[in-house]
């Protein structure tokens, strides 16, 4: 996260918000300066990656299922907005750890023994290492002690919209980020490969969320595509992970998507038309 705030500072805060005799490496002025990128950094990935997403590839039919709530697009991004500045909190003490310089982060691929080899081992051990994580927190999160409170508001969400992938209550956002965070603190990670992953986090996040349940026939059985999430929103105990279906098959929890068997939410409002129990509402597909 240094980098960017580096960037920063050159282009941004430097010249024309804080004075020349601030120097920049002192802690309030990151603090600060992590703060404001974090949280910009967030929105405009969340608005803008939600917005393509939603206009691009999430089919809009999907919003006449009986489970698609009134508002519900206004009311994920409302939702979206208010918890991201709360996470952003405990997040921004974790990228100041880093700028810090107690993170295993490095500038230089020849700084690693392996060089290039190892950048692309860190690339997968990354996704490995998070996809496990993730699972557990998000099966803890199940857990009858622990959902009401913190995992429910994103269940509210059964035919979810790109713009749930971030609706998240603000305990709920950061325990399901903290594998992103906690990995160069633990395994070396190049500073470039870091953020270009965590974009690719934000995309993967959005995607699974998008309503297109197409997935190469050939990794139906590995990835955890938007057709195994959605069935996780609609029948909540199966599919947690994230990225692959590694930690559900294990964990007993892996549910092959209904939508890839006929029966998911495009099947069931054709069904619905068919008997003439619905119409569907040119205004409401736009």
């Amino acid at each position: 996260m240094d980098l960017v705030l580096n960037v920063a500072d050159y282009y941004f805060f430097t010249p024309y918000v804080y004075p020349s005799s601030w120097p920049e490496d002192e802690t309030l002025r990151q603090i600060i300066g992590l703060m404001v990128v974090t949280n910009l950094g967030a929105a405009v990935l969340y608005l803008g990656l939600g917005a393509l997403s939603y206009f691009f590839i999430f089919d809009h039919k999907l919003k006449q299922h009986p489970q698609f709530l009134e508002n519900q697009v206004q009311r994920e991004i409302k939702y979206a907005l208010w918890s991201l500045p709360w996470i952003s909190l405990p997040t921004v003490a974790l990228f100041f750890a880093e700028v810090r310089g107690y993170s295993k982060l490095y500038d230089r691929v020849d700084e690693l023994p392996l060089g290039w080899s190892g950048l692309i081992f860190s690339m997968v051990s990354f996704l490995l290492f998070t996809d496990m994580c993730i699972y557990w927190i998000h099966r803890f999160l199940h857990h009858k002690l622990i959902y009401k409170y913190f995992h429910k508001p994103h269940h509210v969400w059964k035919i979810p919209t790109p713009f749930a992938s971030h609706a998240f209550h603000p305990v709920d956002g950061f325990l399901q980020g903290l594998p992103y965070h906690i990995y160069p603190f633990l395994f070396p990670l190049h500073k470039v490969l870091y953020l270009v992953l965590y974009v690719f986090v934000n995309i993967w996040t959005v995607s699974i969320h998008d309503g297109d349940y197409r997935v190469p026939s050939l990794m139906e059985q590995i990835i955890n595509g938007s057709a195994h999430h959605t069935d996780h929103h609609l029948f909540f105990d199966y599919n947690y992970g994230q990225y692959f279906t590694l930690w559900d098959r294990i964990g007993g929890s892996y549910r092959y998507p209904s939508a890839l068997m006929g029966k998911g939410p495009h099947d069931h409002i054709k069904k619905l038309m068919a008997k003439g129990k619905l119409f569907i509402n040119t205004s409401k597909v736009k």
